[in-house]
């Protein structure tokens, strides 16, 4: 069963997103510290501005606040020792309470294992995981992730609805080893069988592997024209990294073609399309609406969508107010209703849908794992209206 959590209206043009609270003062230091490691802004910009928020928020422990900020490495496969240590270094503050790591890359299962066996008292919390469920829930004390399980039928429904007749998922060996990005791509393959839309699978490098961020990119801008001429410009395009999106837009605005979803208006958009965002950031709707425009000037209205909230920005600051809330005792580490109470504090006018995982092979649901989507926004049309959809219930059963 599903949990829907819906917002109340849109708060003064966004500016709550900027402040709530006052960071604490050094006369009144905080009574405990929250961690939260996040990318640095070349890799997941969205998750450290939503730590950022954070600091604003409850003030950085360094000057006596509550939120200790630290980032893992951009290559963070080959320094998984280091992403390591750095969260298992959080665990030396005795005021340490929570730990919030966003996106929760590979080596956070270990860490968390390691804190655990030193301070069982600390909180653990994983966002956007990219580790497999069974692993990281092990440890963590909650993990939270886009719904990549209902997306995988979602995703092809809306390029259907926007006018697509062939779907490109374009990802590497890596995340394909992901069990819930394996699964998402195994259900939109037969989702697009069911709806009649072409599934083509193509490989980009990774940009964690020797060629860099830069060349993966770089490959992207080279390809889509050459997707676009083979498949035709009703061709849909998804991708599995963040930093091979920009390129992919860009192609996408000059040339045709799709994409359905991204899930943020600041992964990509402002870079493809020269946005320059600086007055509007922290107000999410300002964003929105200012992304819109620029999409709608190069021609891709009705061709291009997102959510209109980054579920990265959304994670790390929901996640740090929810461990926040249940150290004070405000709020139990299972209750699915106390969670999404925290991710509608930051997302006001938005649906969001909530479920717990369910094993594909086993059928047991994971009540440690909740899995997260918000409705879709295209662009010149607005919202799709995809949390209202009833999935199929074969598509939980695909492997």
């Amino acid at each position: 069963m599903k949990l829907r959590c819906v917002t109340g209206a849109l708060l003064a043009a966004g500016l709550f997103l900027l402040g709530g609270r006052g960071p604490a003062c050094a006369a009144d230091p905080a009574p405990f510290h929250i961690g939260i490691m996040t990318g640095t802004v070349s890799q997941s910009e969205d998750s450290l501005r939503g730590a950022e928020l954070m600091i604003r928020r409850y003030g950085d422990s360094a000057s006596g606040g509550m939120i200790t900020h630290v980032t893992y490495p951009d290559n963070f496969m080959s320094e998984m020792e280091t992403t390591i240590g750095q969260l298992v270094g959080l665990a030396d503050d005795p005021k340490m309470k929570a730990v919030v790591v966003n996106q929760a890359i590979p080596g956070t299962t270990e860490a968390f294992r390691r804190i655990r066996e030193r301070r069982p008292d600390i909180l653990l919390l994983a966002g956007n995981i990219q580790e497999d469920p069974a692993v990281i829930t092990a440890a963590a004390d909650i993990a939270i992730n886009g719904d990549d399980i209902s997306r995988g039928y979602l995703i092809p429904l809306a390029a259907q609805k926007l006018g697509a007749k062939t779907f490109v998922h374009i990802s590497f060996p890596r995340h394909m080893s992901y069990e819930t990005l394996a699964r998402r791509r195994a259900i939109m393959e037969e989702a697009c069988k069911d709806l009649g839309i072409r599934f083509v699978f193509e490989t980009a490098p990774d940009p964690t592997s020797d060629v860099g961020v830069a060349g993966a990119q770089q490959f992207i801008l080279e390809k889509v024209p050459a997707w676009l001429e083979q498949y035709g410009k009703d061709t849909a395009f998804f991708c599995t990294n963040d930093a091979q999106r920009e390129p992919m837009l860009k192609r996408i605005a000059e040339l045709g073609g799709y994409f359905v979803e991204s899930d943020s208006p600041l992964m990509a958009y402002p870079g493809a399309l020269g946005i320059d965002l600086s007055k509007e950031r922290g107000n999410w709707p300002a964003l929105l609406k200012k992304v819109e425009e620029a999409v709608v000037a190069a021609g891709g209205s009705g061709r291009m969508a997102s959510w209109a909230y980054s579920i990265d920005y959304t994670c790390s600051a929901a996640l740090a107010e929810f461990a926040k809330e249940v150290v004070e005792g405000r709020a139990k580490i299972g209750s699915m209703k106390d969670l999404m109470s925290c991710f509608s504090q930051f997302t006001p006018g938005v649906k969001w849908n909530a479920s717990h995982y369910t094993d594909a092979g086993s059928g047991v649901r994971n009540r440690k794992l909740v899995m997260i989507y918000e409705d879709t926004y295209v662009f010149g049309r607005g919202f799709l209206g995809m949390t209202d959809v009833e999935i199929p219930e074969k598509y939980f059963r695909v492997k």
